[in-house]
């Protein structure tokens, strides 16, 4: 839930709170032409500043190289440290030598003391150093004059560091007002003249009636890096924008600054929730990646270009041979802070994937229920109306796992409390729900309303919690409760005691299947400057909002996060999702695409959206299925709900001024195509857990675009309108209005797909046009798969636990297949600590299907039996089927053959899931 501008800030703390979404407006297309820092580098670079590497300066020891930078100008010193890191990472840091007064370094998101692989020098000449990790085949070869880093893997380059010479750096300046007029003039490279002060924001910027006074001058750094033979970028979320990155003309650069965005302008650059600064390159045989650590407003430009490199000859004349590729430059720039980049080496997609999450960690294991379908509004209006709609599910059997509460069920805005005339007893709400194993989700944004009669306001405020102005009060700003403070969770005893209002004894009326809902948290604040808070703003350690601003929201989730374990005493798994999130959110729960609009286009941008985040580490995303502002059509809402099943955070979601759209409400026959997609999700909850396993201990991603699965399908690195889940099942959602035929990219030349819903079979490499109704949803099985399923579907997820399995089996061409399962109790942290799992491996060959273990750590029971096997591609008629168990006879199995879709049909089984057996087909 946003907000776009609202009325005037005296208006409304006049008013006790805001009641309405204020209309659309969207101030930030104005903030693009300021960028003063952007203006800045791009202006000094044009004069071609210098920097030389001092390789005289080297000092080295176990963990990293140094060396001083010096800018030929200015003669001011940098300080530069390389660190080799285990898993082919190398990480960059560049620093002032002596700052003036420490510069922000980004705390937290990195797991842990990253284990450094010792880098040692090898020859170069005296005006260059060379260092290599233990192996020898990844070097960084350091050139001094001018500075620049060439990333070699076995002899190529692959990638080379400030070759365009874009290295800036802004040294820290003793504040004007302490300066002596004639000791301290600025050096040569700063104009200090009245107009180019304000022109550049040197000292100050202003934003309408907004001031920020910098105190120490400006702190802004950049850096290129240019990836050699690589035209395809994707990543840096969150933009509503293609997967793959494009070429960014003047002033478009990518822009990364969390910001409450109403209804926001698609195939933008603009910033908009969230920040992940990190980006993967790919190409025909290596994949890298670049994650640029700082949590200030950064802006990325990126620009491909043919390049001419040469190769010699054997023979003629000619001493080389000139050969045409491609190099894409990347050139990021930020606010503040420090240069903390680390490059990814790759070299598969599988391996980037890793290397990132060993730096930030992996997705969390979400508790099972999370996965199922999620009802919200904003509001469901009161206990009634949420039991109403509770039974409207039931009613017209169609399963769902969570009902959501937004903002208008608290106590006038007032997080931690309830409305008691419209919920005065929200324990027996929750029991009902409870009674058909499903949870309830409520909303905690980060303002807290100026209330001393309010004891969240009263403690915080009486701890010193929140974060404060320039002048040293607390700050204070309009949001939805009126008048508010802000929690500063950059500090850790913050987020302790936030975390601890969580408990139950401490949040009244709460339960065990309450889970939270971290809305407003870039952090949105009415009338700030772009909606947000003021850069200058401080947090905890006297550090500016300017330099941590995109990882508040961050904070904010880990804090509930948090909050939800402790209350369990470690024992269960917390659900949050989170609008804001930084590098490493995916440690925390979920996030979702914001505050979209019931269109077409919204729905087709969803796609690219959810894949850019997948692949930059949060697997567990979606968007608000039908769109949150505005009434989508019958048409639209049922394609929305096909996609959302098929996507990983399924919610239906409106704006408090939408007509209802509950999924009963567009007539019988919507309503059947409605339920048969969430029912379709629902069977497919094996698949989709297993899916978050792999996430959770291989960093795979759960929604994969093309190019993971197929590196050198060329033709497959630029799709975005279908996708990839997991490794067996291919998705090409509907997205355009009264569609009869959709174009189906098929990948892999060795490759064969089933149509999930006629079975045909297809070669791979090809196009294939698929005719569509509207009860169509383009699903695809990948020859060389099993798929597990369930075959009774429930209310919700809980009710499906003893519920029997199938497998969908998917032959290759070589009459192959295999597959995983993964089980545990689907709530606890006991697959970590007790190891109750169950992890299971399915295989077929030669006519055997054998389900063995996968893991022979673990140790769950489970009274769930495989009931089903649909095999495809079986190419003639078995003569006979049989099943054996450890310990038992062979027993003959009853199937069902059919030739023109060369199936097989295996029904009325009973082979425990957690047992060695096969099934023999002969």
């Amino acid at each position: 839930m946003g907000t776009a501008e609202p009325p005037e800030a005296a208006e409304w703390q006049a008013a006790p709170e805001a009641t309405q979404p204020p209309p659309s407006s969207q101030p930030w297309l104005a903030y693009r032409q300021h960028f003063t820092f952007f203006r800045r580098q791009k202006q000094q670079l044009s004069r071609k500043s210098m920097y030389r590497a001092l390789l005289d300066s080297v000092t080295a020891d176990r963990d990293s190289t140094r060396f001083q930078i010096i800018n030929e100008a200015t003669k001011a010193p940098l300080l530069a440290e390389v660190y080799g890191i285990e898993g082919n990472i190398f990480r960059l840091k560049i620093n002032e030598e002596t700052p003036l007064k420490p510069r922000y370094e980004v705390p937290d998101v990195l797991t842990s003391k990253l284990s450094t692989v010792r880098l040692t020098s090898c020859s170069g000449d005296s005006g260059s150093l060379v260092l290599a990790d233990g192996k020898g085949d990844l070097k960084c070869h350091i050139t001094a004059n001018p500075f620049k880093v060439d990333l070699v893997s076995e002899e190529e380059v692959v990638m080379s560091i400030n070759s365009l010479g874009q290295l800036y750096f802004e040294h820290l300046q003793i504040p004007l007002k302490q300066r002596a007029t004639k000791e301290n003039e600025e050096d040569a490279s700063v104009d200090t003249s009245q107009e180019n002060q304000e022109d550049l924001g040197l000292w100050e910027e202003k934003f309408g009636k907004f001031v920020d006074v910098k105190v120490n001058g400006p702190a802004s750094i950049g850096l290129d890096f240019s990836l050699h033979g690589f035209e395809h970028l994707y990543g840096i979320p969150q933009h509503a924008e293609s997967h793959q990155l494009k070429n960014t003309g003047d002033g478009d650069a990518y822009r990364l600054y969390n910001l409450d965005v109403y209804g926001y302008k698609i195939h933008d650059k603009m910033g908009i929730y969230g920040s992940v600064p990190y980006l993967l390159a790919h190409k025909l045989g290596r994949t890298l990646g670049i994650f640029w650590l700082n949590a200030s407003e950064t802006l990325v430009e990126i620009n491909t270009e043919p390049e001419v490199k040469y190769t010699l000859t054997q023979t003629g004349p000619a001493a080389a041979k000139q050969k045409v590729t491609s190099r894409t430059d990347v050139h990021w720039m930020s606010e503040s802070g420090i240069i903390d980049v680390f490059l990814l080496t790759g070299p598969t997609p599988s391996d980037v994937f890793k290397q990132y999450s060993r730096l930030t960690g992996t997705q969390a294991l979400p508790p099972l229920f999370s996965l199922g379908y999620h009802q919200c509004r904003w509001n469901y209006e009161d206990e009634q109306d949420v039991k109403a709609v509770d039974a409207g599910f039931d009613e017209h059997d169609i399963p769902y796992d969570v009902m959501w509460l937004d903002i208008e069920h608290t106590e006038g805005k007032r997080y931690f409390t309830w409305d008691k005339k419209r919920f005065p007893n929200p324990k027996r709400m929750q029991e009902l729900l409870r009674s058909k194993k499903r949870k309830l989700v409520v909303i905690s944004d980060p303002h807290i309303k100026v209330d001393l009669d309010y004891s969240v306001y009263a403690k915080a405020k009486e701890l010193g919690f929140f974060v404060r102005n320039h002048e040293g009060g607390d700050f204070e700003g309009v949001c939805w409760p009126g008048l508010s403070s802000y929690l500063d969770f950059t500090n850790p005893k913050v987020r302790e005691w936030y975390s601890g209002l969580f408990a139950f004894s401490a949040y009244q009326g709460s339960t065990d299947i309450l889970y939270i809902w971290n809305d407003m948290n870039e952090p949105s604040v009415f009338r700030g400057p772009e909606l947000t808070m003021q850069k200058n703003a401080i947090h905890h350690g006297n550090w500016e909002h300017r330099e941590l601003h995109n990882i508040y929201g961050f904070y904010h989730q880990m804090a509930t996060a948090e909050g939800l374990i402790q209350r369990s005493k470690g024992k269960e798994r917390p659900f949050v999702l989170t609008r804001s999130f930084f590098a490493g959110s995916q440690k925390y729960g979920a996030v979702w695409t914001g505050d979209n609009t019931a269109e077409w286009s919204y729905l087709k941008i969803s796609i690219p959206m959810l894949l850019t985040l997948s692949v930059t580490g949060i697997s567990f995303c979606g968007a608000d299925v039908g769109g949150f502002i505005g009434n989508p059509d019958a048409e639209l809402l049922v394609r929305w709900y096909q996609a959302g099943a098929y996507q990983p955070f399924f919610r239906g979601h409106a704006t408090m001024d939408t007509k209802r759209r509950e999924p009963w409400l567009f007539g019988e026959e919507h309503t059947r195509l409605i339920r048969e997609a969430i029912r379709q999700r629902y069977t497919l909850l094996p698949y989709w857990y297993s899916l978050f396993y792999r996430a959770h201990v291989a960093s795979e991603p759960v929604m994969r675009p093309l190019w993971i699965e197929f590196p050198d399908a060329l033709e497959a690195f630029g799709v975005e309108d279908e996708y990839m889940l997991g490794s067996a099942l291919l998705v090409h959602p509907v997205t355009e209005l009264e569609a009869t035929v959709v174009d189906v990219f098929l990948p892999g030349s060795n490759e064969v797909w089933y149509d999930s819903k006629t079975f045909t079979r297809w070669e791979g490499a090809c196009t294939v046009k698929i005719p569509v109704d509207l009860d169509t949803i383009p699903v695809f099985q990948r020859g060389g798969s099993v798929v597990p399923i369930k075959t009774t579907i429930g209310k919700s997820t809980g009710c499906m636990t003893d519920s029997p399995y199938g497998l969908r089996v998917a032959l290759s061409t070589k009459g192959s297949a295999v597959g995983e399962f993964y089980l545990d109790d689907g709530h606890s942290f006991q697959y970590v600590h007790q190891k109750q799992f169950l992890h299971r491996k399915f295989s077929f060959c030669s006519g055997v299907l054998i389900n063995s273990c996968a893991d022979e750590r673990g140790r769950y029971p489970s009274k769930c039996v495989v009931e089903q096997i649909f095999i495809l591609g079986l190419k003639k008629k078995p003569s006979s089927v049989t099943t054996h168990s450890s310990g038992g006879e062979d027993q003959p199995v009853a199937f069902v053959y059919c030739a023109k879709t060369s199936t097989l049909s295996l029904e009325k089984l009973s082979l425990d899931i957690g047992t060695d057996w096969e099934v023999h087909v002969k």
